[in-house]
């Protein structure tokens, strides 16, 4: 799996984060909701640790396959329904959701910057540096 790849599913994973937590947010009161967060990363450990080093290049579908593929992560939602912070039933913490909040954009912005670091990084292979 190419670099570009990962990041593009991690750059999806961390929006899908920030619709999350902002849900979450305009939720705080409601009564009886559940606080719901995005799995990515653990995710992301299991698929590198099934990834096999090698995938050979099949040019013939008759050909033996060799390796396996490796196919991009996808985040999944989850919902914490185990523990209350509110005598309605809520459990959102607003205060957990806004450093959450900030913490993704920060993250995000990182991908960001590391998919632009490697598509100057390919066109400097293709064009070369001037």
């Amino acid at each position: 799996m190419s670099t570009i790849n990962l990041l593009q599913s991690a750059l999806n994973a961390s929006s899908l984060r920030q619709q999350v937590i902002s849900n979450n947010i305009a939720n705080v009161e409601t009564p009886n909701y559940k606080e719901k967060k995005v799995v990515f990363e653990d995710i992301l450990k299991q698929h590198l640790a099934k990834q096999s080093n090698f995938v050979g290049n099949r040019s013939d579908f008759r050909h033996f396959e060799i390796g396996s593929p490796f196919d991009a992560p996808v985040a999944k939602i989850v919902e914490n329904s185990g523990t209350l912070m509110q005598n309605n039933g809520n459990n959102v913490d607003i205060d957990e959701e806004m450093t959450n909040m900030s913490k993704n954009a920060l993250w995000y912005n990182t991908l960001s910057e590391q998919v632009n670091s490697e598509f100057q990084q390919l066109s400097i292979a293709i064009r070369g540096r001037r």
